[in-house]
């Protein structure tokens, strides 16, 4: 049954990682309307006999020369509201700007609140459909196109900057992730684009086959982490869009079309990775690879021994990546490859038990919590039942850590060392399906800007990438930026499709990945705003002192579209540098000529002009 929502069911059964924002409905009403009336007393003043007031006649006349001096204030009062009325009239087109009574008002039933999963994008919307069948999605397409209403294609909802968000109208294929046909021998795998990363690798374990590659979470929709270009990491292994081998694409205008590398390979390697506007992907089919069990090392390091084997760590691991961290010299390796057949998994003894690594980060939290609850700064994360510490893991205590006080630098700086102190006491050997290693605990909700840019080859990286990395930490110190950690760097090959960070036509080329981030580790709106105004200001020192001095260009699921005439002028004129515009906005206005497939980022990044 076609489920063309009014959204009257939760959205957190629809998205896995939907936030509800319909607590306001819960607020009691009597706060707003009730008052509270004082008596009129018909005897102001009890201790004076009511018959005083008629023995006196110079009473009486002082009381009417009262009454007449009150008259005159209220009359003067209303003559200059009067005046300022008629001086400052509203046009009638804004009767309701003036003022009135505070009303609350209810959302209504069919109106809900979509958000990305940080929390730092939402829309409203009354359209959000979800078919289960490719027809019931061609249908969709097909009315929508005629009646040239918007259906926006969204996914899990996990784009930081919330891509695939639409007030007019979405489609969602959550409904269609079934996994339809397995070629073992060829090791391909076609499945609808809703299937979630984790349940796709789960339907083909047993075929003894899973994905070359992992991005750090498992939870988004694979149909959308191909149109937004998402990576793992590995210097020889390619963004995740590199393993689509065809396409089944339902398009407003040409209706459901296959598209592969034989099959129209110009359109192919465009809507690839096509930020959702050439059309809603219905169908994937998938180049897997066989199912290995991989070994993780992950141990500390610094950025002058780095600087020494960086290419022989590039070269010699199928997955590295670093892990930065501020206001110190730490810099987490971890690497994977795979077990050795031979010599099996590596036999080693940690230093200390997972306990034991993390107790001196609890210490920290608890001598925090109590400097700030005795101080000025009242923690807000503490005023409520505390849950109890030692359950909680390092990612979780970090975030309450910070929740203390996010923008003092000199607090980040020892959440930072705790940090680095962790991941010391943390090395050693991980052995586990590729699946079950490649990921990674990204925290909390936050801010993210993540670039991409060329690093050179295998055989002879740039180490642009390095330099990169030490004039980010140089800008960081100088600015006093409160960064916590870490600021991660991955690297991949180059793909072939066109719109993807790391197109290149070279096919030895590789690219470095750099993440920063802040934390939003409250629902306090005045933090997360604070929080949100300080990262932008990080963001921006980064933009401008590094994005075009390595040619860098942010992530399709982490742009934001600037604010700023001027500030969006030069975006858009720096995206035609490095992608082919022209050529996707023609097949825009080819495939989708009413722009129902389009929202506000898109029409913003991509302006389309009257000559196509």
């Amino acid at each position: 049954m076609l489920r063309t929502l009014t959204l009257k069911r939760p959205l957190q059964s629809l998205l896995q990682h939907h936030h509800h924002h319909h607590h306001l409905h819960s607020h009691p009403l009597k706060t707003l309307t009730s008052t509270t009336t004082i008596p009129q007393n018909p005897n102001p003043n009890p201790t004076r006999p009511l018959s005083s007031l008629a023995s006196s006649s110079s009473s009486s006349s002082a009381s009417e020369a009262e009454i007449r001096k009150y008259l005159g204030y209220f009359a003067l009062l209303l003559g200059c509201g009067v005046a300022t009325y008629y001086s400052f009239p509203f046009p009638e087109n804004a009767k309701h700007k003036k003022a009135q009574l505070f009303r609350y008002a209810p959302l209504p039933d069919d109106l809900h609140t979509v958000s990305n999963w940080s929390g730092t994008h939402e829309v409203q919307t009354r359209v959000f459909q979800q078919p289960e069948t490719l027809q019931e999605l061609e249908t969709i397409v097909k009315d929508a196109h005629e009646k040239k209403a918007k259906i926006r294609p969204v996914g899990s909802g996990l784009s930081p900057n919330g891509i695939g968000l639409a007030r007019a109208g979405m489609v969602n294929l959550a409904l269609m992730d079934r996994v339809l046909e397995v070629d073992k021998e060829k090791k391909t795998v076609r499945v609808q684009a809703g299937i979630r990363v984790q349940q796709l690798v789960d339907g083909i374990k047993d075929y003894g086959i899973t994905l070359q590659n992992f991005a750090s979470i498992r939870e988004q929709q694979f149909g959308g982490i191909i149109q937004v270009g998402a990576h793992g990491t590995g210097a020889r292994l390619p963004p995740i869009d590199e393993q689509v081998i065809s396409m089944k694409v339902v398009t407003p205008a040409r209706g459901t079309i296959e598209i592969s590398k034989e099959k129209d390979p110009e359109l192919f390697y465009l809507a690839r990775c096509g930020l959702g506007g050439l059309g809603v992907v219905a169908e994937v089919t998938i180049q897997c690879v066989e199912r290995q069990e991989l070994v993780e090392h992950t141990f500390v390091s610094n950025m002058k021994e780095i600087k020494k084997n960086h290419k022989k760590f590039l070269s010699e691991n199928k997955h590295v990546k670093y892990l930065y961290i501020p206001y110190t010299d730490t810099v987490v390796v971890v690497r994977c490859n795979p077990v050795s057949k031979w010599k099996g998994p590596p036999k080693f003894q940690p230093k200390y038990s997972k306990d034991e690594a993390i107790q001196h980060v609890r210490d920290l939290y608890r001598e925090s919590l109590n400097k700030y609850r005795a101080g000025e700064i009242a923690a807000k994360s503490a005023e409520n039942d505390e849950p109890d510490i030692n359950e909680l893991s390092f990612t979780e205590l970090r975030d309450k850590l910070l929740a203390l006080d996010p923008l003092n630098k000199d607090h980040v700086i020892k959440v930072n060392q705790a940090e680095a102190e962790f991941w010391r006491k943390s090395e050693g050997y991980r052995v586990g399906w590729s699946d079950e290693i490649l990921g990674f605990d990204c925290g909390g909700q936050q801010w993210v800007s993540e670039t991409c840019f060329p690093a050179g080859t295998v055989a002879n990286p740039s180490m642009k990438d390095l330099e990169f990395m030490e004039e980010l930490k140089q800008l960081i110190e100088k600015q006093a930026i409160p960064a916590p950690a870490p600021i991660e760097q991955r690297w991949t090959t180059r793909s072939k499709s066109l719109m993807s960070p790391a197109s290149s036509k070279a096919e030895d080329d590789i690219f470095s990945w750099v993440g920063i981030i802040m934390y939003l580790p409250t629902m306090d709106a005045r933090q997360r705003k604070d929080i949100t105004e300080e990262f932008f200001h990080y963001r921006r020192l980064t933009q401008l002192q590094l994005w075009d001095k390595y040619s860098a260009y942010e992530h399709w699921a982490k742009i934001e579209v600037p604010k700023d005439k001027e500030e969006l002028a030069a975006l858009q004129a720096r995206l035609r540098k490095r992608f082919p515009v022209d050529a996707y906005n023609k097949a825009r206005s080819e495939l989708d000529p009413n722009r129902i497939l389009s929202n506000n980022m898109l029409e913003k990044l991509f302006p389309l002009s009257n000559t196509f």
